[in-house]
């Protein structure tokens, strides 16, 4: 673990900022990077042509003079159900149809509440360093592989559903990372090794997964993933994965909530990542699909500024409104079905193709006709 008294002190204001968990690595070219690259030649990365970028494979192209890389960690894991027992509990609920949004999103854009701790920590190293030096703040924005240095850092493992895994906090995790010139001692000594993969037998997260993206252990095809279908694909969600999409309007939770090592992660203590109460949609915790399916452009910035829920643009959001209220559970003529075949037959009519023949798609699911 860190002893240097200056990487201490990185460590100790980190903490004193809000992060949970903080290392240091030396920014290298880890052998898992060379993984990746055939990673992306089996075309699992699908439409995110900006996985492509060659500085995620070698970090010395990111910033001129690179040496150092202090890795973050913050805890947005919240006191809410997770998404598999709050499906069960929806399957037997009477009133409107609802959906499900990805933990991750349900409070502020958590870019920014990273940007606000890591500038802050980064603006604080000339405390410490009197010589000239450059740094750079990432949160899941820049062209580099967080989960790695977090690895190599000390900060945990790399579980079978890709993610990162520490033992005290389990998977729910934001990352951010501060690129520096300064020449600082790795958090692992020489001839430490990053934490030993605990995952063991398991494959709980494989099983889990409704579109069997996990292909397997340790590997992702993105292009099955919820999160990718829908959050970054732009076009007409493959009819093979809609009814497993199931009630998810944005990301997936669902190899995080088995994670037995999640069973008793901590609760975050911020009020940023609780659920947002907004005046369009009500709350981000299993909200309306109505009220998701019918918003305006207009309300859709609205509801959703200083959140991370933008990624997926207004198109995308009420197309998978629409597909979420084809797997919906309707009693047979009653009003909330009614009201959901009114906004689809109109929603078919959309000159956004996608939206439109989601909503077909799923207004035959409704009125169970042959497709």
């Amino acid at each position: 673990m860190v002893g240097n008294s200056n990487e201490a002190w990185i460590v100790e204001r980190a903490n004193a900022l809000g992060f949970d968990l903080c290392g240091i690595v030396r920014a290298e070219r880890f052998s898992e990077l060379g993984h990746f690259e055939e990673w992306l030649g089996r075309g699992y990365a699908g439409k995110m042509k900006y996985l492509h970028d060659a500085r995620r494979t070698d970090p010395s192209l990111v910033m001129e003079g690179l040496r150092s890389v202090i890795v973050c960690a913050l805890n947005y894991n919240t006191a809410h159900p997770y998404s598999t027992k709050a499906a069960a509990e929806a399957a037997g609920a009477s009133g409107p149809p609802r959906g499900w949004i990805s933990r991750y999103a349900w409070g502020d854009d958590y870019h920014a509440v990273m940007w606000e701790k890591l500038n802050s920590l980064a603006a604080a190293l000339p405390e410490r360093f009197s010589e000239p030096f450059t740094a750079r703040a990432y949160a899941d924005t820049g062209p580099v592989a967080e989960r790695l240095f977090a690895k190599h850092a000390g900060l945990g493992w790399l579980g079978k559903n890709t993610l990162l895994l520490n033992k005290a906090y389990g998977s729910w995790l934001f990352l951010g990372v501060i690129l520096t010139s300064l020449d600082l001692q790795p958090s692992l000594q020489p001839g430490e090794t990053p934490p030993p993969d605990q995952c063991g037998n398991c494959r709980q997260c494989l099983d889990a997964c409704p579109t069997n993206a996990l292909v397997a252990p340790y590997l992702l095809d993105a292009r099955r993933c919820l999160s990718y279908l829908t959050i970054e694909l732009r076009e007409t969600v493959p009819e093979e994965f809609r009814e497993a999409i199931g009630w998810q309007v944005y990301g997936c939770d669902i190899c995080q909530d088995v994670c037995p090592y999640n069973r008793k992660a901590p609760v975050s203590s911020l009020q940023q990542f609780e659920p947002r109460q907004e005046w369009r949609t009500g709350s981000l915790l299993r909200p309306q699909l109505e009220r998701l399916a019918e918003m305006s452009q207009e309300d859709f910035r609205e509801a959703f500024r200083n959140s991370a829920m933008k990624r997926t643009k207004w198109a995308g959001l009420v197309r998978n409104a629409c597909l979420a209220m084809g797997n919906a559970q309707f009693e047979r003529n009653s009003e909330e079905q009614r009201r959901a075949e009114a906004l689809l037959q109109k929603l078919a009519k959309s000159e956004i193709s996608t939206i439109a023949e989601s909503a077909v798609w799923s207004l035959k699911r409704i009125q169970r006709t042959p497709e």
